[in-house]
């Protein structure tokens, strides 16, 4: 049992500090960018970065964000983990993304890494986030939004594609709802009609 409890703390701080890894600050370093930090939004994430380095390093943010929530998922469930394990790694990674440790505990807003931890542990949850922030990203031009809705459905999607499974559900409504919470600046944007 005491092997059991340890294995699965060096599961979840696995999680956390690969989660702790900010893509955006790193890729714009290596690119000899400023730091996402001090520019646009402020937020190291692949929006702002595309507002500072362009496409290709908004690019590579994103996917490296993802595959943040992909890894430490995968290797739990590759290693016999449970569906519920899985999801408090994922969430780990996730946390480790907003609150990362090797950077001040100021980190991004987890659009990218949670879609990362929704696919490596149930592909048709994280499937049908992902296709409804692409959505609507495309038809309403406005990223915040599309992150919204998106995860503002989430949960929905959790409680249908994975029926019974109530710890999976918490845990994603728990990720939803702080993502969503992380958006309240250009939630007061939009309602004021000023969001870019």
């Amino acid at each position: 049992m005491q092997t059991l409890f340890t294995q699965h703390y060096l599961w979840l701080l696995f999680g956390y500090l690969l989660g702790s890894v900010s893509t955006a600050i790193i890729i714009c370093r290596l690119a000899g960018l400023p730091d996402p930090r001090t520019q646009g939004s402020g937020n190291p994430g692949a929006t702002n970065v595309l507002r500072v380095g362009g496409k290709k390093i908004a690019a590579l943010t994103l996917a490296g964000d993802m595959i943040k929530g992909v890894i430490p998922v995968l290797l739990a469930k590759l290693n016999g983990a449970s569906l519920e394990l899985q999801m408090l790694i994922g969430l780990a990674a996730f946390l480790g993304h907003l609150y990362p440790v090797f950077f001040g505990f100021k980190g991004g807003k987890g659009v990218a890494t949670a879609i990362g931890v929704l696919l490596a542990a149930s592909w048709s949850v994280g499937l049908s986030t992902a296709v409804t922030w692409l959505f609507v990203a495309k038809v309403m031009r406005i990223s915040s939004l599309s992150a919204l809705i998106a995860f503002l459905l989430t949960p929905v999607y959790a409680w249908w594609w994975q029926p019974g499974q109530h710890t999976f559900v918490l845990t994603t409504t728990f990720m939803s709802a702080l993502l969503i919470w992380r958006h309240r600046s250009n939630i007061r944007n939009l309602i004021k009609g000023t969001e870019t």
